[in-house]
């Protein structure tokens, strides 16, 4: 997950309608998946997979306020605001603090704070080890107070569950920004795991600390629901952070589109309804997804969809409630957040809405084609997705061109899926879905992924799984500037995913 660290221009940013036409998918179009690799995990010819495997990203809320730059924050232990004196009390980010210099401060206090910045100083109020009140503090001397804490918990073992020790890894099956993925077997029954590893230093402030959580709580929730990739169990070290999740070996939706170029419309509804069922359960549990995309689509052996990676997810919302973090993947980002409205769950069937475009199409609904380098920005498939109608090709039955402008509707009051009380039943009601079975639980999937090996490695991509498997040796003075505080309660087992011989 990359950081959205700059600004981005919204002059031209303005509210439209929702024109939707039908394209006779002349020469204009660009396939996403312009033709057939050599072998599976060889990319196809003149293929730029930068283009597909765009990470996720978050823009970062900073308010400036009298020379501060104050940045909501969680604090996790006794914390008391510089202006006021009084505690900082309440649930998740109570409070703000001052990226330079470290001034703590209610919410109601931070436009009321002197313009005093100075980034040498923390000014704040703290506690000693006795309870007692003490003064504001230099930031030289904080920091050797922090370096004895740290010192103090050198090569103590964290994890008292599960450890890496307890694994054999395998192979590389999968890298982001912040994190690798292993394919490991538990050595206690020979059981195969995905691992995704994420080194603390990269979770270095309160945002990512609070992904990773919500990654956790996430992935502990997902594994009552078939259609969503379950936890098995968390632990840590110093230096890293060890997230055991169910291992899906049918490869994603992105590798087999490459292959296949598009899918016939019962595949791609087939595949639509069972992410609407995830989707579903994600929403009734006040979870935005926020990061559906091909590559976040799972086949299992038996060919049904698990959806992965929960980095952007935002949880706590209600029916009627929103956010308005600017987030995502660019092609799937949808206009509401692009003009800066905030959003609800309605974000997540306009995403669904450009996948299964790329699933029957066999393109992008944005593809821009052009040498134009201006036009080949990511400011410029911005004002695409808000401005352009999204032609539909004539080939696509009526069926599946009208579920594509309901759920492409630029505006989220009229979208299919977004009405708060009858959104899923409105879905489900489509005629575009209306073969489909809902209640029925055993349902024949239309492709079953080919698995040639014990781990069916042959459905991940070889750029990863050429990788070596080692973890690169820890590094004593990286690991004495990690708070070891922040990960404190990280290890997890999660009794539902355990045999009876692993149950603790």
């Amino acid at each position: 997950i990359h950081r959205w660290r700059s600004g981005w221009s919204p002059s031209w940013l303005k509210l439209g309608s929702n024109p939707c036409c039908c394209s006779t998918g002349g020469r204009n179009e660009q396939r996403l998946f312009p033709s057939i690799p050599e072998k599976p995990g060889m990319p196809c010819p003149g293929e730029d997979k930068s283009i597909y495997r765009r990470g996720a990203r978050r823009w970062r809320k900073l308010y400036r306020v009298n020379g501060h730059l104050f940045q909501a924050k969680r604090f996790n232990r006794k914390a008391y605001c510089g202006h006021c004196s009084e505690r900082i009390w309440g649930l998740g980010r109570q409070g703000y603090k001052c990226i330079n210099c470290k001034l703590l401060v209610h919410k109601r206090c931070h436009k009321l704070v002197p313009p005093t910045c100075q980034r040498p100083m923390v000014i704040g109020l703290c506690w000693d080890r006795t309870g007692a009140l003490t003064a504001p503090f230099s930031l030289s001397r904080a920091l050797q107070d922090l370096k004895t804490v740290v010192d103090g918990l050198d090569g103590i073992k964290i994890s008292q569950g599960l450890g890496l020790g307890d694994f054999d890894l395998i192979r590389v099956i999968g890298r982001g920004s912040y994190a690798k993925v292993l394919l490991v077997r538990l050595k206690k029954n020979d059981q195969i795991y995905a691992m995704k590893v994420v080194k603390k230093e990269l979770v270095h402030d309160d945002e990512d600390i609070d992904w990773v959580q919500t990654e956790k709580h996430v992935f502990e929730q997902a594994s009552s629901n078939p259609f969503l990739v379950g936890l098995h169990s968390c632990f840590q070290t110093d230096s890293r952070l060890f997230l055991v999740i169910e291992y899906v070996n049918g490869g994603d939706l992105m590798f087999h589109m490459q292959r296949q170029r598009k899918l016939p419309e019962e595949h791609a509804r087939f595949y639509a309804a069972e992410i609407c069922i995830a989707l579903n359960f994600l929403h009734e549990k006040g979870i935005i997804y926020r990061d559906l995309k091909l590559d976040n689509v799972l086949l299992d052996h038996e060919g049904h969809i698990k959806l992965t990676d929960y980095g952007m997810c935002k949880e706590g919302i209600r029916p009627g409630d929103t956010t308005s973090t600017f987030c995502g993947t660019p092609n799937y980002i949808a206009p509401e957040i692009l003009r800066g409205e905030d959003y609800g769950f309605s974000v997540d069937w306009w995403a669904l809405g450009v996948l299964m475009f790329e699933m029957m199409a066999g393109r992008s609904p944005f593809d821009i084609i052009t040498d134009n380098p201006d036009m080949n920005t990511e400011e410029y498939l911005f004002q695409v997705i808000l401005e352009k109608p999204i032609r539909i090709p004539r080939s696509l039955s009526v069926k599946a061109a009208s579920v594509l402008k309901g759920f492409l509707n630029k505006d989220p009051k009229e979208r299919l899926g977004c009405q708060v009380h009858t959104g899923f039943t409105d879905i489900k009601s489509h005629t575009f879905f209306r073969s489909i079975d809902w209640e029925q639980k055993q349902v024949t999937p239309p492709f079953k992924p080919q698995i040639t090996d014990d781990y069916g490695l042959d459905n991940f991509d070889t750029q990863f799984t050429n990788e070596p498997v080692q973890l690169t040796p820890d590094d004593e003075d990286v690991i004495k500037r990690i708070d070891q505080s922040e990960f404190e309660g990280f290890e997890y087992i999660n009794p539902m995913m355990l045999s009876t011989e692993e149950s603790v």
